[in-house]
C-alpha cells in the first residue's frame, strides 16, 4: 500500500543496542510520504548507556520526524479516539515490552499507543529485539503472532552460538512490513536467517 499521507506511529522501547539499526529506517517512511509520530518509553528517554544517551536519541528522532516525541501515557491516549494512527510500529520491541503487550499491560506511552491503534482495528507492526525470544518470551511471541491486526518485521537469531535464544528483526524491512500490514498481510518470510556465520 502507498504510504503517502499515512500517519505512522513509531514506538521505541529500551533495546539500546538496536537504536542505530532502527533510527535510519524512519527516513524511509518519511520519504514514502508518511507522517511519523514517535513514542518513547521512560527508559528510552532517561537512560544513558555505552550505546548513547537517551536524550540524544530522542533529539535525533525529533529532528528526523520534525515532531516532538510522545513521552507520557496521557499524551499517547488521544491517538486512539481523537488522532488515530493508520499504523503503529514498535521497533525495537524489548522482551520486557513483548511480555507486557502480549498480556494486555499498558504501562508506557508506546504500549498505550499500540493499544489505542488495536482498538481502532488498525495494524500494529512489531520489530523485536530480545535475548529470550526462544526462551521464556517464546510463548508471548507466539501469542502475538496469532493475534489479529499484529504483524512482525521478519526476524531471526542474531547470534545463534553466542546467544542461542536471542531474536532480532531485520529492521531494513520496516517499510515493506508496514506496507504489507496496511493491506492486511504479513511480510514474508517471517522467519529469516539474520546473520550467516
Amino acid at each position: 500500500m502507498d504510504l503517502n499521507g499515512k500517519h505512522i506511529g513509531l514506538g521505541i522501547t529500551g533495546s539500546h543496542c538496536t537504536y542505530d539499526q532502527v533510527v535510519p529506517h524512519i527516513q524511509s517512511l518519511l520519504d514514502a510520504g508518511a507522517k511519523v509520530t514517535a513514542f518513547v518509553t521512560y527508559t528510552v528517554k532517561n537512560t544513558a548507556t555505552r550505546f548513547g544517551d537517551g536524550k540524544d536519541w530522542v533529539n535525533k528522532v525529533e529532528e528526523i520526524t520534525g515532531n516532538k516525541v510522545v513521552d507520557s501515557i496521557v499524551e499517547a491516549e488521544p491517538f486512539g479516539p481523537k488522532t488515530p494512527l493508520d499504523c503503529m510500529v514498535i521497533a525495537p520491541l524489548t522482551g520486557n515490552s513483548i511480555s507486557k503487550f502480549a498480556n494486555a499491560m499498558t504501562d508506557s506511552p508506546v504500549l498505550m499507543a499500540a493499544k489505542a491503534t488495536l482498538r481502532n482495528r488498525r495494524p500494529v507492526v512489531l520489530g523485536i529485539s530480545t535475548n529470550d525470544g526462544l526462551g521464556l518470551n517464546g510463548t508471548n511471541i507466539a501469542r502475538l503472532l496469532s493475534s489479529k491486526h499484529i504483524y512482525f518485521i521478519p526476524f531471526g537469531q542474531d547470534d545463534p552460538e553466542g546467544k542461542p535464544t536471542s531474536l532480532v528483526s531485520h529492521m531494513p524491512l520496516m517499510k515493506e512490513t508496514v506496507e504489507a500490514a496496511l493491506d492486511g498481510k504479513q511480510c514474508q518470510p517471517i522467519l529469516i536467517e539474520k546473520f550467516r556465520h
